[in-house]
């Protein structure tokens, strides 16, 4: 088919350097634009403030930064959104009305019942609130979610398990990278030598959205905390089901789940979304984050407890699975399913 035009906004911040780095060269889709705030107008990608590891795609590094215009967003397939809340809350809502289709990492409206939060492999039938969203709001575009990225990670092997052996209650400690907090977010004389037990509203995003996602209402309880790891969100999970298990099966379950963009082959699709290792001391973050080239999620120290009783780790690379990367797989599955 021929390439999709795509547009992004919010281009410079963490999470819109990934959205270009998977972008830059994909497949499916074409950048045809890239705005961001005033500060970064006019010029080049490579000048505004690149910090990856990697440097800016050769194909984008020439591109001019727009300011981010309402009106003056051309006409494309998807716009992939990394605004912060605050200005996503009004940008977004008028792109919609304006006739664009929405992908966006920002937490507004996501628990909004017309608003579809997709994590592509696990509720894909949510898409179809899309023409909803275009019933109840007039719009003839759309807006589609991506969760929080602390709430994608402990989804992805909470789905199998909840299918297989049923869930009453997920008690979850996160242990979360710097870069979900953006780069100007937390003060190195705040994290170095340090562990920050609490993130602001993050602990309350993930009860209400992993409540969404999975359709249900089993307690979950949640404590978020920041350490100085770079990238990779490290999650110790432990689940109440509601019935007894092996803890053989519950790993042979997690490293055998696929989902819709597996079955179609999606070209961002890992080919195992839930990779699970059988060392006592992984998954960490140097060594796992990168799996699936950041797309799957990493389970190891699959344990029994007691009856009814499991725990596990998982980990995940933040800005990739977490965020930008879920969001642009599913901008594949909505173009392969004809939701647009």
């Amino acid at each position: 088919m021929d390439r999709l035009k795509v547009y992004i906004i919010g281009a410079t911040g963490l999470v819109g350097q990934r959205y270009v780095q998977l972008l830059a060269d994909h497949p499916w889709f074409e950048v045809v634009g890239l705005a961001a705030s005033e500060k970064s107008a006019g010029k080049r990608l490579a000048e505004a403030g690149w910090v990856l590891d990697e440097a800016p795609p050769p194909s984008l590094a020439d591109m001019k930064i727009e300011k981010l215009d309402v009106d003056k967003v051309p006409k494309v397939d998807f716009v992939f959104s990394a605004l912060p809340s605050e200005v996503a809350a009004k940008v977004e809502p008028a792109l919609a009305a304006r006739g664009h289709v929405v992908l966006s990492n920002s937490s507004n409206m996501r628990m909004d019942p017309d608003v579809p939060l997709i994590v592509p492999e696990i509720n894909p039938e949510d898409l179809k609130l899309v023409e909803e969203q275009r019933r109840t709001r007039g719009w003839s575009g759309a807006v589609v979610k991506k969760p929080n990225c602390t709430t994608t990670i402990l989804n992805l092997p909470l789905k199998p398990i909840l299918d297989e052996w049923g869930i009453r209650a997920v008690h979850v400690v996160t242990m979360q990278a710097l870069s979900g907090a953006g780069y100007a977010g937390v003060p190195s004389v705040a994290i170095l030598d340090n562990l920050i037990p609490h993130i602001r509203g993050e602990e309350e995003k993930v009860v209400a959205e992993t409540r969404k996602i999975l359709k249900r209402d089993f307690e979950i309880y949640a404590t978020t905390t920041r350490v100085p790891v770079l990238d990779g969100h490290t999650e110790v999970v432990y689940v109440d089901t509601e019935r007894d298990f092996d803890e053989t099966a519950v790993a042979e379950a997690l490293a055998k789940f696929k989902g819709l963009p597996q079955e179609l082959g999606l070209p961002t699709a890992p080919q195992r979304p839930i990779v699970v290792r059988s060392q006592a001391d992984r998954p960490q973050p140097r060594l796992d984050r990168w799996e699936g080239r950041g797309m799957s999620v990493v389970v190891g120290r699959v344990r029994r407890l007691a009856p009814r009783k499991l725990a596990f780790v998982v980990l995940g690379h933040n800005t990739v699975r977490g965020a930008a990367g879920n969001s642009v797989l599913t901008a594949e599955l909505m173009a392969k399913l004809g939701v647009r």
